[in-house]
């Protein structure tokens, strides 16, 4: 009904063989593996993991990997800034999506999770715009493939080089509607992730069941609020001033209400465990506690 995983981004100095060996011994059915370029730079937290590069796609040995290990690739991620205002750099972030995109159909992978991305100094309105511009090529190469799109709704927007935007437009069901509008499109959907609704001050709920349709993948990350620091330095501030990510049950997701709501429209499929608690980066064995412990508190509602 569904299936337990995780994110492979906390298990950055594992090959594909080691991921999957340790989500088999662990009791997990699925990963999200990560696909990032091989020779990228990018050295925010998280990012810049290549699992799988599909430049060199060796589509036998990742099957011969899953079928071994009896553990299924949920989706294929890559989580850049597809609207950056330099030009070239978005040029590229979008067609290595693309790539991703006819990757994931070679390797019969449901679905690719990314950004929307966004230009951080525009407002929502100018970057609707640029959505309007630069996503039906991308949308259209999905299709092609029968591989659904699963938009995070992560803000992007933690620390002063993000500000004041953000680099994500995906973010509140109200622009979901218009992105949706323009791209009606059943294969544009979210990936959804219900920490992120928390710090924005929202209902992470609701949206489950407003947008059953367009579920098309499932995050499992918790947040903390620390209501002290917001009442100092309020929500104009940056968003890491007044909350932090934390594993499932650590936080302040309503993970009963969450998972009543998720069975209730009959999502069936991936609920992928992400990690970025800072509690538990000191060590690859931090790393590897972090996702047992996360699968242990979320046993209960599966």
């Amino acid at each position: 009904m569904l299936h337990l995983g995780f994110v492979s981004a906390i298990l950055a100095d594992y090959d594909l063989e080691s991921v999957l060996r340790f989500a088999a011994e662990h009791r997990f059915k699925c990963v999200e593996v990560m696909c990032w370029p091989a020779d990228n730079a990018d050295a925010r937290r998280y990012a810049g993991v290549t699992h799988i590069d599909v430049d060199a796609l060796d589509v036998q040995r990742v099957k011969a990997l899953t079928e071994q290990y009896g553990v299924y690739i949920s989706g294929l991620g890559y989580y850049p800034n597809p609207l950056d205002p330099d030009s070239e750099k978005a040029d590229f972030y979008r067609e290595h999506i693309k790539k991703i995109i006819r990757a994931a159909a070679q390797l019969n992978i449901p679905v690719v999770n990314t950004f929307i991305g966004r230009n951080p100094s525009l407002s929502v309105t100018e970057n609707i715009k640029l959505f309007a511009q630069h996503w039906p090529s991308i949308v259209q190469v999905a299709e092609e493939n029968n591989v659904k799109i699963g938009i995070e709704n992560c803000p992007m927007w933690f620390t002063d080089d993000e500000w004041p935007g953000g680099k994500n437009l995906a973010t509140t069901p109200a622009i979901w509607d218009r992105l949706f509008e323009i791209i009606p499109s059943p294969i544009l959907g979210l990936n959804y992730d219900p920490s992120h609704l928390i710090w924005q001050m929202m209902d992470e709920v609701k949206p489950i069941y407003d947008y059953k349709d367009r579920l098309h993948h499932i995050h499992l990350k918790d947040v903390k609020l620390y209501r002290d620091k917001l009442n100092r330095v309020g929500i104009m501030a940056n968003p890491l001033e007044y909350h932090s990510p934390k594993l499932p049950g650590l936080g302040d997701v309503r993970w009963r209400h969450f998972f009543a709501a998720v069975t209730d429209v009959r999502y069936r499929g991936p609920v992928c465990i992400e990690v970025e608690d800072k509690a538990y980066e000191g060590s690859a064995e931090d790393r590897q506690t972090a996702i047992l412990t996360a699968r242990n508190y979320l046993s209960q509602f599966l």
